[in-house]
């Protein structure tokens, strides 16, 4: 097993693509992901598992039907399963998402927006 130190600054600075998520750890049976956005997704669920959010850079906002988050650099939120949620984006932003190796970034929603593929860096 290798053991190294992550630098999360580092991992954001390794790529410029938005909407592109990439995988910088697995602990057990999750990932640790980035991506960087600019834009409104979909209405979602995720129906077995909660979600972890944490803005690295930029703001991050996310509507539930209730009510609506907003999220700066450093804040994080975790959104249990089975509540719906979209987030938005309106300018740049750097996401970590914690959530389980296989989740689906659509959830039960699918469509083009489905991610196609992982990427480790």
């Amino acid at each position: 097993m290798d053991i190294a130190v992550i630098n999360l600054k580092e991992k954001c600075q390794k790529f410029r693509n938005l909407h592109s998520y990439k995988v910088i750890a697995r602990m057990n049976n999750y990932y640790f992901k980035l991506v960087k956005v600019k834009r409104e997704f979909i209405w979602h669920i995720h129906v077995d598992t909660d979600e972890v959010f944490l803005v690295m850079d930029g703001h991050l906002q996310i509507d539930l039907r209730d009510r609506t988050l907003h999220l700066n650099e450093g804040e994080m939120v975790v959104i249990p399963k089975g509540i719906e949620h979209k987030t938005i984006c309106r300018d740049e932003s750097t996401i970590l998402l914690i959530e389980p190796v296989g989740t689906i970034n659509t959830g039960n929603a699918g469509g083009e927006l489905t991610e196609q593929g992982l990427e480790w860096i």
